[in-house]
């Protein structure tokens, strides 16, 4: 079972993503903005195995890429997956922190959980 960090700003798709997650097994642990997401991930007692962030959270049009950035600082070789309705640009994947993958806004179900088991075994 992995500990995932789910950062969402629209409350439908934290809840959805959240079920989904817990449903595959994993245990799921959510933030609603870039500053909850930072307040976690700084702390070394929260064990993380993943973070699944928008890219797009309220305000911060870039709000995913500072946690990715954060999450690359703070816990190297956490594996990201990136999240958006918008298809990712060039400029988009040479910002993503590594391990990352990206998923685009709708996603199935069946693709956000294979995308974090492929993130997990890369780990």
């Amino acid at each position: 079972m992995a500990r995932i960090l789910i950062v969402e700003d629209e409350p439908e798709i934290l809840v959805l993503a959240e079920s989904v997650l817990q449903s595959a097994g994993h245990e799921a642990v959510s933030a609603g903005t870039v500053a909850e997401a930072q307040a976690i991930i700084n702390d070394p007692d929260q064990k993380l195995d993943l973070v699944f962030t928008d890219v797009e959270l309220g305000a911060h049009k870039e709000g995913g890429f500072a946690v990715g950035r954060l999450v690359g600082e703070m816990r190297e070789g956490t594996p990201v997956l990136y999240t958006s309705g918008r298809p990712p640009t060039d400029g988009m994947l040479a910002m993503f922190a590594e391990p990352s993958a990206y998923l685009t806004k709708p996603y199935t179900l069946q693709e956000l959980t294979e995308e974090v088991v492929k993130l997990l075994g890369r780990a």
